[in-house]
């Protein structure tokens, strides 16, 4: 298995639990080259029961119920954009929206090494906000938040991973989305000099 939302856009993946808040943001469409996972109850659950059992995996832990009621869907795209505005913040001096007070419940528990664990609790849509909580957490304690972006071309926004030494990363993938913008931002230095050059003359 892998993550189904995220491979579509080949980018590169958030380590461990972590993928799991990226692969959530990935669910959005990007233009008409691939559809909106979370669009209707039938795409929501079959996302989330797949996610769920990759998050599982890598956690060594059982995957939960994903059943999904016909207004969940709605809930998973709010938590969507709540992720999205949440990374894109991390990434900014401009602050995030205020979502103090607003509890999700969650279980500690050891593992066989003695080491305790958080353990999302919940079925669907409860489930998903206590795990996306939990890993945004251990990532944060872990330094790598920081690392999880959204591309910055307007036309992609997906979700990426950035590996680079210094964490300079803008573009989920400098040869689509860099080169594009790049092509764009050239073609209107062009123009501005062809448009100054004529002016002159005349």
């Amino acid at each position: 298995m892998s993550w189904a939302a995220s491979d579509r856009y080949r980018v590169r993946q958030a380590p461990d639990g972590l993928a799991l808040v990226q692969e959530l943001v990935n669910t959005r469409a990007i233009q008409q080259y691939a559809p909106d996972l979370l669009a209707d109850r039938e795409s929501a659950e079959e996302w989330l029961t797949d996610a769920a059992e990759e998050w599982a995996r890598v956690r060594g832990l059982d995957a939960p119920d994903c059943t999904l009621s016909a207004s969940d869907p709605r809930t998973l795209r709010d938590l969507r954009a709540a992720f999205a505005e949440m990374i894109a913040a991390a990434g900014s001096d401009a602050p995030g929206s205020d979502r103090t007070g607003h509890g999700v419940p969650v279980r500690l528990a050891p593992d066989a090494q003695g080491q305790v664990r958080m353990i999302p609790v919940g079925r669907g849509p409860q489930w998903l906000e206590s795990a996306l909580w939990s890993e945004t957490l251990l990532a944060q304690q872990a330094g790598l938040w920081p690392r999880l972006k959204l591309c910055r071309s307007v036309a992609c926004g997906s979700a990426f991973y950035d590996t680079s030494r210094n964490n300079s990363g803008v573009w989920h993938d400098v040869r689509i989305c860099g080169n594009a913008v790049n092509l764009r931002a050239s073609r209107e230095r062009r123009k501005s000099r062809e448009s100054t050059r004529t002016d002159r003359q005349a």
